[in-house]
């Protein structure tokens, strides 16, 4: 039997961050960088404030991997059209607000940016996508490295020029079918159904399904999660107002400009292809159209 849980966006926000809870968040990271993550605690700061009419939802993390090496792990779920340039403010941030004063650029740890986002972002085949920076010589399209004078400055955990700045992970998790092939996948599996099987292995996800059973939360919990589902659900109401006014826009200005209007609101918004044509009745066909066709100026 599949055990049903509550959404792991809900969770970060609301349960993961009791330190009685780190060894599901530590298992998720594990299996996704590959080395054991322990969490030493959340950053105390401008980013971790929770406010309750926040749609944000992010955790700043100090952790240690599995070779000693103290990193900052920022963990963020939110939805927005514009989440690229959000990683990059949010990793800028935390660098800014970890760095005290007259402390030397070099002691700066490797930040890794994990954005689990439950929307179509940008356009790919694959589910899961790690970026880094890579310096390409324009005449020579060599890589640049470090010196030799550079590796005695930084510490035995940088081992390149890419290892100095962020890494990214995006999880676009509509875009997994659910096929499950390794532990990582186990994960996402979890993070799409908010479910996990009872063969499943991966580090955290035991801790996860006692932890975040639905039937186990308290009262108040219990009416967080809900009111939680409710905005979500509210969220994807609004569109469909937005698309019924726009088709009758459409019966005086145009129905086409109306429709096209509403279906690029929609996509600027975060709304994958897939919601967009099960919310409007339209087929995928004709919301590429309209997602293609030139506004009227």
């Amino acid at each position: 039997m599949i055990q049903k849980l509550v959404r792991f966006d809900w969770a970060i926000k609301y349960l993961l961050r009791n330190k009685a809870n780190f060894s599901i968040l530590e298992g998720f990271l594990s299996e996704l960088l590959h080395t054991d993550v322990t969490i030493d605690a959340i950053l105390e700061n401008e980013s971790n404030k929770e406010q309750e009419k926040d749609k944000t939802i992010r955790v700043d993390l100090k952790a240690e991997l599995s070779g000693g090496e103290k990193v900052i792990i920022e963990v963020q779920c939110i939805r927005q059209w514009d989440f690229l340039s959000r990683m990059l403010f949010g990793v800028s941030k935390v660098v800014i607000e970890h760095l005290k004063q007259s402390e030397a650029y070099g002691t700066i740890p490797r930040v890794f940016s994990i954005n689990i986002v439950y929307f179509d972002l940008g356009h790919g085949k694959d589910y899961i996508y790690k970026g880094q920076t890579h310096f390409e010589g324009i005449h020579c399209h060599d890589q640049l490295e470090l010196g030799a004078e550079e590796k005695r400055m930084y510490p035995e955990t940088v081992q390149g020029v890419s290892d100095v700045y962020p890494q990214y992970y995006v999880l676009k998790v509509p875009q997994f079918k659910s096929k499950v092939q390794d532990k990582l996948d186990e994960w996402m599996y979890f993070l799409k159904e908010s479910a996990i099987k009872p063969e499943f292995q991966a580090k955290g996800l035991h801790e996860a399904a006692k932890t975040l059973d639905m039937l186990r939360l308290d009262g108040n919990d219990r009416r967080s999660y809900d009111h939680y589902m409710e905005n979500l659900s509210d969220e994807t109401s609004v569109f469909q107002t937005y698309f019924e006014d726009g088709k009758y826009e459409g019966k005086t200005e145009g129905f086409k400009e109306g429709q096209s209007q509403v279906v690029r609101n929609m996509k600027k918004n975060g709304f994958a292809i897939s919601e967009i044509v099960k919310i409007t009745g339209l087929s995928e066909n004709q919301v590429s159209r309209l997602l293609n066709d030139t506004p009227s100026p």
